[in-house]
């Protein structure tokens, strides 16, 4: 390390961005904006903006504008807030380098409100942008555009035109590979990609130095134009593919990589790939300190790092030979480095990815000339372009088989959850370590060799050369074996899970319900998941908490009732179940037995057995027991029809030592009054009806006493949600009430004896 100072450099720069980030200085997260300016804001969200089009984004739902070097006009004064993205009520022609002002509602970027939620103010600080506006009118605008970024902008949308009539459904991954543009990606691809361990072919990498960039290099060097000619041609080449993708940071990394690369050998000076990695880092980091808590910077730079690093020591280490064995190492390198990245940011790693890998990476490059021949010749003729993609599109079909295959092998991926940050130092310590002391070892052992072989010693009979060769292997085996003890040692650490309380998360998911219990002795019940304001719930909130919690098994999930914002995130749980999309498994569903059900209720019931699940129907009087937790069924009634799903819901009391939990549901104050005589003095009570007027009326509230209790609604339903009068009686009840819409998901946790409350927002 002392001979690469930039690297030690690169090292302090981040130590001390996370020492001001402990200090509360918002530099990596948080909003850099002056406090006074972010107050006002607030208090005046109704605003004016003037600034300069970067981009535009059109969507199915949206019109969007990009803007950098935005100021806030207040008054007469005008005051910076980086960079906006603006919503506007109508779509219009701007192009890039446009000069406008714009009234609209300035919000903060959303920070996530559940745990393992994907973090949206984190991305878009990256970018400068810690502000986005809705309902935008522009006042104004220039008519002098930026000529050079419009035709930047104008050429992507044409090689995206010129994909879409030559790849037809495969235009959206080269295009993503080409571009680093992954909004019109399937979104069930992207997770078999995921499942599989090759979604990282699905961005910018090294790859397009070697091909593109190293590629264009040498060819102008063998026409003749010589290292500096060749060298400032693809260079400059190079810095406007950086542009026209957008300045990703996967592709930022690559187009300084490359640069750095060419202008060694220009200067004809020796390129160092960990130096050149601590540059890159460097840069990217005094342009943006959030790119330090972003999983693509970590993600990518680990990688280099894996390849770079840690890969030449243990090939040396293992002794592999041959490119398959390197490949083997490289690989596990890549995947050790980032292993703790990945369980931060996804919760998941991917098992097999270590193997596909091997058989995948040789052949991307295939898919990605494929991909660039296409959108060349097709600018020019669309024919030629549909035949330069074939042999893209054939290796693409291959990549999707082997996704789908992987993806339903139990053993695909590992849900690992989130780990402590002395969990993640930890595991790199263990790393180093077991590094080290195998290196060394493996040195010594190396160097005995060579000093036999320095004073003549040698084999002469055949036997004793086979005996020769195992004992060379079998003194190989000791350093790998150490590297792998370390490598345990620190994975096992990881995956540590300490708390032995049971935990009822009510998750923000908007207008809607949806509760993970959690069991100390590892049961798992999800009792309903879905909202009538937000799509995707299962996909955005609900597996991305599981996964949080290292939760890869459901033993149950019950469902109250088949109103849509009780089971839109359960019917695309048990969609991704069935097709092979996620790793979570669960044994049963759980369903209110009714005797004239709904027509949704017949789908729940296919959906389950489809993905390999039991379905249960209870009733009145039905009960069930995981280790010490007991399940209660208090309704629906033994003869209900299902005709009115709320008030003939589910009910369920859990019951856990001395602790006491009432799920209601949707049920109102005729389901309430009819289990009166059956309820007990409980610690948790999940509000009925998201807070409804017409639920937990008083002699309700008067039987159960409940000392928590929990709303789980949004704060823009039109529904009037949580009712003034509803809380009023919670409240006079003497519970405390807690709320999803302000305090983001909600755990409820207790021992059995103590309970507490903790809230995501707060943490």
């Amino acid at each position: 390390m002392t001979r690469r100072p930039v690297c030690l450099v690169c090292l302090f720069l981040m130590l001390c961005m996370c020492l001001a980030d402990l200090a509360g200085v918002p530099l990596i997260r948080g909003t850099p904006l002056p406090e006074t300016v972010q107050t006002y804001i607030k208090k005046h969200p109704d605003s004016v903006i003037c600034g300069e089009v970067q981009r535009c984004q059109a969507t199915e739902f949206s019109f969007s504008v990009y803007l950098k070097q935005v100021v806030l006009i207040c008054r007469s004064e005008k005051i910076p807030i980086e960079n906006v993205r603006v919503f506007l009520k109508t779509e219009e022609e701007l192009p890039a380098g446009t000069a406008v002002c714009i009234s609209g509602k300035l919000e903060q970027v959303e920070a996530p409100r559940n745990p393992g939620e994907f973090d949206s103010r984190q991305y878009y600080a990256c970018q400068h942008i810690y502000y986005f506006m809705k309902n935008g009118i522009i006042k104004r605008k220039s008519r002098a555009y930026s000529g050079y970024q419009q035709f930047l902008l104008e050429l992507k949308d044409r090689i995206h035109t010129v994909l879409k009539l030559s790849a037809g459904r495969d235009a959206p991954v080269f295009e993503a590979m080409l571009l680093g543009e992954k909004s019109e990606l399937d979104q069930d691809l992207k997770l078999r990609y995921q499942m599989a361990g090759m979604v990282h072919i699905l961005a910018i990498s090294g790859l397009h130095i070697s091909i593109l960039g190293m590629g264009l290099f040498s060819l102008l060097k063998r026409i003749g134009l010589g290292n500096a000619g060749a060298g400032l041609v693809s260079l400059y080449v190079m810095l406007q593919y950086g542009m026209l993708t957008g300045g990703s940071v996967s592709a930022m990394r690559v187009v300084c990589m490359f640069v750095l690369n060419v202008g060694a050998r220009v200067l004809g000076r020796t390129y160092d790939l960990m130096t050149a990695l601590a540059l890159s880092a460097i840069f990217l980091l005094l342009d943006s300190p959030a790119y330090l808590y972003s999983s693509s910077f970590l993600l990518s730079f680990g990688a280099v790092v894996g390849l770079g690093a840690v890969s030449p020591h243990l090939i040396r280490i293992t002794g592999a030979k041959g490119k398959a064995g390197k490949a083997l190492i490289s690989s596990l390198s890549v995947q050790a480095v980032t292993l703790p990245v990945m369980l931060v940011f996804f919760g998941e790693v991917s098992v097999i990815g270590i193997l596909l890998n091997l058989f995948v990476l040789p052949t991307v490059g295939g898919v990605l000339i494929s991909g660039l021949c296409c959108s060349v010749l097709g600018l020019f003729s669309v024919n030629a372009g549909r035949a330069a993609a074939v042999p893209g599109r054939i290796l693409l079909w291959l990549y999707e088989k082997v996704c789908t295959f992987a993806g339903k092998l139990p053993f695909c991926t590992w849900i690992g959850g989130l780990p402590e940050i002395w969990q993640s130092i930890s595991y790199y310590l263990l790393l180093a370590s077991g590094i080290i002391l195998a290196y060394v070892m493996a040195s010594g052992i190396q160097k005995k060799e060579e000093n036999q072989l320095a004073v003549g010693k040698k084999v002469s009979e055949n036997s004793d050369k086979i005996r020769g060769v195992f004992r060379k292997a079998a003194k190989r085996a000791y350093p790998a074996g150490i590297f792998l003890l370390a490598a345990a040692a620190g994975i096992f650490v990881l995956s540590r899970k300490p708390g032995k309380e049971l935990r009822i998360t009510c998750l923000d998911i908007g207008q809607g319900d949806g509760i993970v219990l959690e069991i100390p002795d590892g049961g798992v019940f999800l009792m309903d998941c879905g909202s009538s304001n937000k799509k995707n719930t299962a996909q955005y909130q609900l597996l991305p908490y599981l996964k949080s919690r290292g939760i890869s098994h459901i033993n149950g999930i019950m469902i109250s009732h088949t109103d849509k914002d009780h089971i839109s995130g359960i019917m695309e749980l048990l969609e991704f179940m069935e097709q092979g999309l996620t790793s979570v498994r669960s044994d049963a569903l759980i369903l209110p037995d009714w005797e004239e059900p709904p027509e949704v209720y017949n789908t729940l019931i296919h959906l389950a057995q489809s993905a390999g699940m039991k379905v249960l129907q209870v009733e009145s009087g039905n009960s069930f027991r995981m280790g010490e937790a007991g399940f209660h069924i208090l309704a629906p009634a033994k003869d209900a029809l299902g005709e009115d799903v709320n008030e003939e819901g589910m009910v369920v009391e859990l019951e856990y030592r001395d602790f006491r939990g009432l799920f209601t549901g949707d049920a109102g104050e005729p389901a309430e009054k009819a289990i009166l005589n059956r309820l007990r003095d409980v610690d948790f009570l999940k509000v009925g009806h998201h807070g409804s007027r017409y639920s937990s009326c008083r002699e309700f509230l008067d039987q159960v006493k409940a000392e928590v209790a929990v709303i789980s609604c949004s704060d823009s339903n039109t529904y009037g949600h949580p009712s003034p009068e509803t809380t009023l009686r919670l409240k006079k009840s003497g519970a405390k009430t807690e709320f999803t819409m302000k305090s983001g998901a909600v755990s409820v946790c207790t021992d059995g004896k103590r309970m507490w409350v903790q809230r995501f927002l707060e943490e």
